[in-house]
């Protein structure tokens, strides 16, 4: 979770809120809008995977 948080820091200048939960839940949300959810898919991001969807979003914005 912190190099996710340092790397979108150092690509998009975006400073991620970081908040504790428990039950494995690991969300990534962008503007209020879920891009992520662990709960959902049943495995965490791979790398640079976050990224990618953040950049497809701000394609069509």
């Amino acid at each position: 979770a912190l190099s996710l948080r340092s790397s979108l820091n150092s690509k998009f200048g975006i400073l991620a809120e970081m908040r504790p939960s428990s039950g494995g839940v690991f969300e990534v949300t962008l503007n209020g809008s879920l891009i992520f959810s662990k709960k959902q898919l049943g495995s965490f991001p791979k790398d640079g995977e976050i990224v990618t969807f953040i950049e497809d979003v701000l394609k069509v914005i």
